[in-house]
């Protein structure tokens, strides 16, 4: 069975490492809780693996990151709301 690491932010994990949500910071209100429930809509829920398969140039927007069989491309501050646990 994998060992997990101490959670971090999905915008921190390095490209092409394999890791486990862990938690989702949902904001109280404003437009930044829509944003975070329509990720969780989506798939980014605890338990669930994924990675980041791409990058933009220069480690900048948007992640190409995987969840199941779905690619979906995230502005990294949308990713710092997924907490994730990085598998090895």
């Amino acid at each position: 069975m994998p060992t997990r690491s101490a959670p971090l932010p999905l915008n921190e994990l390095p490209e092409q490492r394999w890791a486990t949500v862990a938690d989702i910071t949902v904001p109280d209100h404003g437009p930044d809780r829509e944003l975070v429930l329509r990720l969780v809509e989506l798939g980014f829920v605890p338990g669930e693996r994924l990675r980041i398969v791409a990058e933009g140039i220069a480690g900048r927007d948007p992640l190409a990151v995987r969840v199941g069989h779905t690619t979906f491309a995230l502005r990294r501050y949308e990713a710092s709301f997924i907490l994730v646990e990085p598998l090895s």
